[in-house]
């Protein structure tokens, strides 16, 4: 008799966590525009830019964008 608890795959977040170290780089905050546009520039999934999109307007650190977006960035 084993315990096989289900495994759940956890979502593939390179991407995301690339873009934020790229464009957060050398910056503290960044708009939820201009991380959107960059996004955009980037070429990112349809899935990710429409996550980015719905982040309320603002500005973000890194850690937060990454929070919002579930991305590892930290």
């Amino acid at each position: 008799m084993t315990d096989d608890a289900p495994v759940t795959e956890q979502p593939d977040t390179r991407q995301l966590d690339e873009l934020l170290d790229d464009i957060f780089r050398g910056q503290e905050r960044m708009s939820q525009a201009d991380i959107y546009r960059r996004a955009v520039s980037a070429e990112l999934p349809a899935d990710l830019l429409a996550r980015i999109d719905a982040l309320p307007e603002g500005e973000y650190a890194v850690d937060e964008a990454a929070d919002l977006l579930g991305g590892t960035v930290a």
